[in-house]
């Protein structure tokens, strides 16, 4: 995986983008549109970010967050006006930049051991760290020193292990906590689901920084472009890694310039 450049395999990408006639731009939030933040309500976008994205989807690019948060969270939270369409908890919900709102309905079984799974949350007296949302339960260590970081995750470990297959859920760890979550939405479902709707010669590009994204990046794979945003490069499935807030701001300006057909 190298550093975004224009050439090798980005310039032919941006050499497509001059010239397709659809042009689909799928963005990860947290960490990668915006820093990370203890207080989740804070995580803003990066300066110049949202005004980006503004100019991008005037000249007709489709842009879609892709979030593992609640969908409608990002409505205020992201700065971008007027909203544009939001897949939410890992694709189970989604927000169209009419307002329209359509999620997924959950078996009876993940339903329960979601619920379960809070309760024992609740039970170990962390109900301030813990996040309940459409097909999840996430608890969030942000902040903490290495210690107690340990010592929550191997307890959330403990306490949510024997859900996973009784109950038919999916366990992941992310950038700052763990997830319990339904199995049938992932950030590559959400993707598979927008490449279905686009044609053939359509020009899309995901940005991400979380294991979560994996899913997005595999989803992707060999049909367009999958981009890396973090601090560090870390293995990846995705083609390229650029470093925020400097690598970020100068890709949306070049998806600018190049969907203006600018040399």
């Amino acid at each position: 995986m190298k550093a975004l450049e224009r050439q090798e395999g980005c310039a032919s990408f941006w050499d497509q983008l001059k010239t397709a006639r659809e042009r689909v731009l799928l963005l990860d939030y947290d960490g990668t549109l915006a820093p990370f933040s203890v207080n989740r309500d804070q995580a803003f976008p990066y300066p110049e970010v949202p005004e980006l994205i503004e100019q991008i989807r005037a000249q007709g690019t489709r842009v879609v967050l892709v979030t593992g948060r609640a969908a409608r969270e990002l409505i205020p939270l992201s700065g971008i006006h007027p909203h544009p369409e939001i897949w939410g908890s890992h694709g189970m919900e989604r927000v169209k930049p009419d307002g329209t709102y359509h999620s997924g309905t959950l078996p009876d079984a993940e339903r329960e051991g979601l619920l379960l799974a809070a309760q024992r949350i609740e039970a170990e007296g962390w109900e301030r760290r813990m996040e309940l949302k459409p097909g999840g339960v996430a608890v969030h260590w942000r902040g903490e020193r290495s210690d107690e970081t340990k010592k929550i995750r191997d307890r959330v470990l403990s306490v949510w292990r024997s859900l996973v297959s009784e109950y038919r859920l999916r366990l992941i760890e992310f950038d700052g906590g763990l997830e319990l979550r339904a199995s049938e939405w992932s950030k590559g479902s959400a993707v598979n689901t927008i490449l279905n709707e686009l044609g053939e010669d359509a020009a899309v590009a995901y940005l991400g920084d979380d294991s979560t994204d994996e899913d997005a990046f595999r989803a992707l794979k060999g049909k367009g472009l999958t981009v890396l945003v973090r601090p560090e490069q870390r293995t990846s499935a995705a083609d390229v890694w650029l470093r925020p807030p400097e690598g970020l701001t100068e890709f949306l300006r070049e998806w600018l310039q190049e969907s203006r057909g600018e040399q």
